[in-house]
């Protein structure tokens, strides 16, 4: 199945630690979306805006990699499955629930997403924009 991770899930070495079946494909941008943080947490969500991407990272995963995932993102409690359409195919992320209030991310959680953007080679101006709202 294709996943597409847009937060910490970017980063290679936790997503292989994660769900060791899964493969980085290639970056892609999801439309009308944009990146926030929140939640007692303080995790990445993202959250329908027109004319906005937010970019990510496309994995092929497998049935056992996506169990894991559940329980990481505590689905579907904190977060819930979103699915759309990338040519013709059908992608899943997690959205959050609850919409609660934006709340900067701790600075160990922000550095694992910088890893990730760097790691997917992802243009770094929409995290900062994710930070800022």
């Amino acid at each position: 199945m294709l996943y597409f991770a847009y937060g910490s899930n970017l980063n290679h070495f936790q997503m292989k630690r994660r769900c060791k079946d899964s493969v980085f494909l290639k970056k892609i941008n999801l439309s009308n979306f944009k990146l926030t943080f929140r939640s007692k947490y303080r995790a990445a969500d993202i959250e329908l805006k027109k004319n906005s991407i937010v970019p990510g990272a496309l994995f092929e995963i497998s049935k056992s990699d996506e169990k894991k995932l559940d329980v990481y993102e505590d689905y579907p409690i904190l977060y819930k499955k979103y699915y759309f359409t990338y040519y013709g195919k059908k992608v899943m992320t997690y959205t959050m629930v609850k919409k609660t209030p934006f709340t900067f991310p701790t600075e160990r959680y922000l550095n694992i997403v910088k890893k990730g953007y760097k790691n997917c080679k992802l243009n770094n101006k929409f995290l900062k924009q994710g930070l800022q709202t």
